[in-house]
């Protein structure tokens, strides 16, 4: 009978020395990934004073007929711009002409009136577009980086359509376009 109980002893000693061996670790980490993108986006902002009319009033000298020398307009300003990657800027215009008075204009007279539109402030080189120019290299105007910003859109250099010698012909509207586009660069 002894040798059973020693032989039991023996066994149980051998079975606690064997538990230290299976002890499990009191932590385990296990760890996760977020993820998400940001496309690339532009929003072109709203227009300031949510007036988007370059009124001109009266273009010629009343006196002359000839198309004033002192046109000025305020700048319009479009607030809340951005782009989340690199950009162009590319600004655009029509001529301003006679909307009422459509035909070929009598000798001695014109129906257009020319101008130079710009967007700045996105870019150091405002995007510069002359509706009297066929090429308009410098009406796109690229930045490196996204950017949040005021545009400020500006009309300048007004001239009579086909030469300064040339009256406006009378009509009640003369109506031009110029269009700012904010583009994410691929």
């Amino acid at each position: 009978m002894k040798t059973y109980l020693q032989l039991a002893l023996v066994m149980l000693g051998g079975w606690g020395a064997a538990t230290p061996a299976l002890a499990q670790s009191d932590s385990d980490t296990k760890q996760f990934t977020v993820i998400g993108t940001v496309p690339a986006l532009c929003a072109g902002g709203t227009i300031a004073g949510a007036n988007a009319t370059f009124d001109l009033g009266v273009l010629v000298d009343t006196s002359t007929g000839f198309l004033r020398t002192d046109l000025a307009a305020p700048a319009k300003t479009i607030t809340g711009s951005f782009c989340s990657i690199r950009s162009t800027i590319r600004v655009e215009a029509t001529p301003m002409t006679a909307q009422t008075f459509t035909a070929v204009p009598p000798s001695g007279f014109s129906r257009t009136v020319d101008y130079t539109a710009t967007a700045s402030g996105w870019t150091t080189t405002p995007a510069r577009y002359a509706t009297e120019e066929a090429i308009h290299t410098d009406a796109t105007q690229s930045r490196a980086t996204a950017f949040t910003g005021d545009i400020t859109v500006a009309l300048s250099q007004f001239s009579t359509g086909g030469g300064t010698a040339l009256r406006l012909v009378s009509d009640p509207s003369y109506s031009g376009t110029v269009t700012v586009t904010l583009t994410a660069a691929d």
